[in-house]
């Protein structure tokens, strides 16, 4: 995809080429009469390893494909700061993730309907949604679609430990699943995932090359954003000004003909623009001398996150990753089974067996969620351990901690004020205590016994519930969900970015299609949903 010149007036531009605004691209341009512009700060998808599922290895923290932003140093994880991946390419964080397909569950959805007061989003709604653009492994039914773009699959390899911890689990009172996806996840088993015979699936192979294939939309890579254009007046948003091979250009919409700005440049990112355009809290930009177009104190306030509680158990008498990929011959045979069969341990997604479970007996729903890995290291990037091993993270679905991400300079290249503020509330430390005993309790079931498991982290000397939450604070870590950040409410709620319909609130021809509209986190892995909402900005945009 070669980058293009653009003329000066587009029906609709588009602000970043990941989950949302790859399809947006795709469903805008479906009307030839519609001219449509897609801005990306990133480079072209076309390097290997966004497409081997390993690769995000090689991609996370890689200027090459990463933001490679970082957190403050957060006071519930004993002062620790963490990497942030964000995806700067075309297709975004679907170029970098973990490619597990899932939607949520059916009480998320009720939850957006209750905080923005409009049946569209409800899980009834958001399923119609995920059908139309779904290719299911399995048959067309009431749960999944069939002929989407989007492919799901099932993981072509399995590990036997995997099957064990299965077992383990479904002894402790958490039921075999064969589907995450029909709106109660409470179960253990394997997760589908966004590959394509055995290659990741990111946005950008899923909708935006037939979409670059029309003549009506335009494809700029490598191009940072510095401000949407304002008119102080009207209120309304023209245009885009942005910055490329160290030119500045700006391109307008056609507002005279409904065109629309669409901002999705993500949880993080969607939050710089609009400071930089001053649409945020006017006290906040009024530090940085930006003047205010809009007052919004909601804008980079909200930030929600599943924070990882990564357990390591060593195991004996069975094979894990960790000594299988720790020789020459493994390694080897690792890349002749992927060359040949697209299969093995190249073709995993970070993390292959998951389990959905409640914390403890007084949670409604199922509030924990297992990524459970056939290998084990100490920190991201770092090579396996020597010995034989798996990791069982566990994170809570649905935290009550509210973090924020906002701007401190109008560098448009200056990284923002990432502060998750994990663990911050009572509710979140005892359900970071009570996940740590839940995963004991798992391991301890008859099934791993043989196998001897050892907890190497966190150590079983954490035993009361101040030691577990200290623990949680040593060994916990983002697992890359980061939203909120924009989030739809009702009129009368001081602190919603847009209304229910994606639109920014005091100013005119904007929107915000991305993760960050969420008003609360989904109780899963968040790529889908931020896929369905661009699903429902397509509906709105097109009249449909």
């Amino acid at each position: 995809m070669n980058s293009a010149s653009p003329a000066n007036l587009y029906d609709y531009i588009i602000i970043g080429a990941g989950s949302a605004g790859c399809m947006l691209a795709k469903r805008l341009t479906e009307n030839p009469a519609k001219r449509v512009l897609l801005i990306e700060a990133g480079k072209n998808d076309n390097y290997i390893w966004i497409h081997v599922p390993v690769g995000y290895l090689y991609c996370i923290d890689n200027p090459r494909a990463d933001w490679r932003f970082k957190t403050a140093a957060e006071q519930g994880l004993n002062g620790r700061s963490l990497l942030y991946p964000r995806g700067r390419v075309l297709g975004g964080c679907s170029s970098i993730n973990g490619m597990i397909y899932m939607r949520g569950q059916e009480g998320d959805y009720a939850a957006w309907v209750k905080a923005t007061g409009d049946d569209a989003w409800s899980w009834e709604n958001a399923l119609r949604r995920y059908k139309e653009f779904e290719d299911y492994h399995g048959h067309a039914n009431e749960w999944h679609g069939k002929g989407g773009e989007w492919t799901v699959s099932k993981q072509r390899l399995r590990w036997p430990i995997m099957d064990v911890f299965r077992e383990a689990a479904v002894q402790a009172g958490i039921p075999a699943s064969d589907d995450f996806n029909q709106g109660d996840n409470f179960g253990v088993g394997y997760f589908d995932v966004s590959q394509r015979k055995g290659w990741r699936l990111n946005t950008s192979k899923a909708f935006l090359r037939d979409a670059a294939k029309r003549s009506n939309l335009t494809v700029i890579t490598e191009a940072m954003v510095n401000k949407l254009l304002i008119d102080p007046s009207s209120k309304s948003c023209y245009g885009v000004q942005f910055t490329k091979d160290g030119r500045v250009t700006e391109v307008h919409c056609d507002t005279s003909h409904r065109g629309e700005v669409i901002l999705s440049a993500g949880a993080i990112g969607s939050v710089q623009v609009l400071e930089r355009s001053g649409i945020g809290s006017a006290s906040h930009l009024n530090q940085l001398g930006i003047p205010v177009m809009a007052d919004l104190p909601g804008v980079g306030e909200n930030l929600q996150d599943h924070l990882q509680l990564r357990m390591i158990y060593k195991v004996s008498g069975i094979k894990t990753l960790n000594t299988k990929a720790n020789s020459l011959l493994g390694k080897f045979m690792i890349g002749m089974e992927y060359v040949f069969k697209r299969s093995g341990p190249m073709s995993m997604a970070p993390s292959q067996l998951g389990a959905f479970a409640h914390s403890s007996p007084d949670q409604q729903s199922a509030n924990v969620e297992y990524h459970v890995q056939p290998l084990s290291l100490e920190k991201f990037g770092e090579d396996l351990h020597s010995f034989n091993a798996i990791t069982a993270s566990v994170c809570n679905l649905r935290p009550t901690s509210r973090g924020s991400v906002h701007i401190s300079s109008l560098d448009p290249e200056a990284p923002p004020v990432i502060a998750p503020n994990y663990l911050s509330t009572d509710e979140d430390r005892k359900v970071a205590a009570d996940s740590l005993r839940l995963t004991r309790k798992i391991v301890q079931s008859p099934a791993l016994q043989p196998y001897t498991p050892d907890e190497y982290k966190p150590g079983k000397q954490y035993q009361t519930d101040e030691e577990l939450i200290k623990a949680a604070g040593d060994i916990g870590t983002t697992i890359f969900h980061p939203v909120g950040t924009c989030k739809m409410g009702r009129d009368d709620d001081p602190m919603a970015v847009l209304d229910s319909q994606l639109r920014v609130r005091g100013i005119y021809h904007l929107r915000v299609v991305d993760a960050s509209a969420m008003p609360f986190i989904t109780s899963g892995n968040t790529a889908a949903p931020t896929m369905m909402i661009a699903q429902r900005a397509a509906e709105l945009l097109t009249g449909e």
